[in-house]
């Protein structure tokens, strides 16, 4: 029936093709496009496509694979829309000839911890804060040059609140419920913070956001980059995911107790617990690349240190303060991550992270109120406060150490991420790079 309602809106929207949209294990959106005649075949069969050609997906001689579109994404592209007829998209499942899901897709790693969450009665739901930069482009090449010299929540320098009000209402047209957006601390910096939901819904929102903001950037000949560190000695841009765990049941947050001094349940603990403990791991999916570490320093806002608090920014974990009546907003809020991840493999891994700490009852350390940057190795040291990977070979490290990350990613994905990682970190040795030749050329 659904289906029927689908086909019928497509008519009435004047919509004449079709953006088939899934993500390689990178996050980056791929899409393949069909004819509107088509769609019903695509619903029933799924359309077949090359996964070879696709980062982390399958080899040549096992390449055949089928997009089958989810009903419930549907939305038209405004900016490929035309009088003669307009272009919609659906986010796409990825199935294996024999009609079994595909493993390594993104989208199905994320359903499966899912319904193992839905099997002990909670639904996970999250909503992440996007920063990212709009650059102008110089002689038609990208440079970091930011697009204005406004500060944080600046308006009267801030010249890109037009740019982010197209942004907004095109979001809206994908269904995307927008709860604010402003200039961050950054020159050219800002972000963007739609409406918490499931973890599956946020996270096709979360990368329709990406490529929505791209484009709605380029209409305004700007370019906009969610890559974490693109400029030397200013805050680079990241991606506080806030979380929480409603019962199914009830309807209540699984987070909340009254009687405790922050507010916090014995569940909410085991969780937080659980992803202090494996946040080393976790790290190779949340900061996922080269430059994510760039990020990842003492001074510019990004937590280094594992610890917990209710108001220290300084913490990789933090519990937002809620008004009285309002304890469904009760959450904790992870900092580390950036919105270079991909979205599906990160709310995976952080999910299975908290469920581990559920599943085993871990507690967690004491919270640290103070400032950590201040504190000296001595005072960490007694602390018993560990630090995050310092580079992307060192999460990765991490990561071929700690089973039940892996678990989460799945053989497949997991075995094809570390190579492709690997590959990269590789290549960024190999660099010879600008700063190396002022400090060296020279002298030696």
């Amino acid at each position: 029936m659904e289906i029927n309602k689908i086909l019928e809106q497509t008519q009435k929207d004047n919509v004449k093709f079709i953006l088939l949209q899934f993500t390689d294990i990178f996050g980056v959106v791929k899409s393949l496009t069909i004819h509107t005649k088509h769609l019903a075949d695509s619903f029933q069969y799924g359309t077949w496509f090359d996964g070879s050609s696709i980062e982390g997906f399958a080899r040549i001689h096992e390449s055949d694979m089928v997009l089958k579109p989810d009903v419930t994404t549907y939305a038209v592209v405004p900016w490929l829309s035309a009088d003669n007829g307009r272009t919609a998209r659906f986010i796409c499942d990825i199935y294996k000839p024999d009609g079994k899901p595909f493993e390594g897709d993104p989208r199905f790693i994320l359903k499966k911890v899912i319904k193992e969450t839905k099997e002990i009665g909670f639904e996970y739901n999250v909503g992440p804060e996007m920063e990212f930069f709009l650059f102008k482009k110089e002689n038609e090449e990208l440079r970091p040059l930011p697009h204005d010299r406004a500060s944080y929540f600046d308006l009267s320098t801030d010249q890109a609140y037009t740019i982010r009000r197209d942004m907004i209402l095109t979001l809206e047209r994908f269904g995307i419920d927008v709860e604010a957006s402003h200039h961050e601390v950054a020159l050219g910096q800002h972000e963007i913070d739609f409406k918490y939901d499931n973890a599956l819904k946020t996270a096709d929102s979360a990368t329709t956001l990406r490529f929505v903001l791209k484009a709605i950037a380029q209409e305004h000949d700007l370019h906009a980059t969610f890559m974490p560190k693109p400029i030397m000695g200013i805050n680079g841009s990241g991606m506080h995911i806030h979380q929480s765990l409603f019962n199914l049941a009830t309807g209540k947050n699984a987070f909340y107790n009254e009687d405790d001094k922050y507010k916090l349940s014995k569940i909410a603990y085991n969780f937080i617990a659980g992803q202090l403990q494996h946040i080393k791991a976790m790290s190779a999916v949340l900061s996922p690349t080269v430059n994510s570490y760039k990020r990842l320093i003492p001074g510019f806002e990004a937590p280094v240190y594992i610890s917990w608090a209710r108001i220290n920014r300084s913490a990789l974990i933090r519990i937002p303060k809620y008004s009285t009546g309002k304890e469904q907003s009760i959450r904790v809020e992870l900092r580390s991550p950036d919105p270079s991840c991909n979205l599906y493999l990160a709310f995976a891994v952080m999910l299975k992270a908290g469920l581990d700490g559920i599943r085993r009852k871990i507690k967690p350390p004491e919270p640290v109120e103070e400032d950590i940057y201040n504190f000296n190795d001595a005072k960490l040291g007694s602390l018993n406060i560990a630090t995050l990977p310092g580079s992307l070979k060192e999460a990765l490290n991490e990561l071929k150490n700690d089973e039940l990350i892996q678990q989460a990613l799945g053989e497949h994905t997991y075995e094809n991420y570390i190579k492709a990682k690997t590959k990269e970190w590789n290549e960024y040795n190999l660099q010879v790079t600008q700063w190396e030749l002022d400090k060296y050329l020279e002298i030696y």
